[in-house]
């Protein structure tokens, strides 16, 4: 898997401490983008799922993993593999995409299904630099929705966390 980086222990990714995958590379390309720099997918490191995971459940007092970016969904069969071995061991999974809910309904690249089902939170939507605000929890834009996946599929469509 091609990542920018790993963060043990993050408090802004979602609540409680999380582990923090950004997946490398990204085709929004939104102006104003915090993480420029996960944009080329020639970029980053090359690292194994197996390695990934074993970070994640290396520490015992992580609640969550988070997956950002980049975008996670360009590489969906990998995340889903990482998503997969949190839910194992009892973390929440939250991801952060580009995509909106509606577009990942239909998507059929390779993954995208599988780590959709795996998600307990998807902050979806692409960055707006017009939209952006400091005073919204675990979102850059107002856009950008907080959404419930296990209620949102089973609904068929998007249903809010209550943040």
């Amino acid at each position: 898997m091609r990542i920018a980086d790993t963060i043990q222990d993050s408090i802004v990714d979602g609540p409680g401490l999380r582990f923090v995958v950004f997946a490398q590379g990204c085709e929004f390309c939104c102006e104003g983008c915090h993480n420029q720099e996960t944009w080329d997918a020639a970029g980053g490191t090359d690292v194994s799922v197996e390695e990934i995971i074993a970070q994640m459940l290396g520490n015992p007092l992580t609640d969550g993993l988070t997956l950002s970016g980049g975008e996670p969904f360009l590489q969906a069969a990998d995340c889903a593999k990482i998503a997969h071995a949190a839910r194992e061991h009892g973390l929440n999974v939250w991801v952060y995409t580009g995509y909106t809910f509606e577009q990942l309904l239909t998507e059929t690249g390779a993954g995208f299904q599988e780590l959709l089902r795996l998600t307990d939170v998807l902050i979806d939507g692409q960055f707006r630099l017009a939209e952006r605000s400091l005073n919204i929890k675990w979102r850059g834009s107002q856009n950008q929705r907080v959404i419930d996946v296990k209620k949102s599929l089973e609904a068929g469509e998007a249903v809010l966390l209550e943040v």
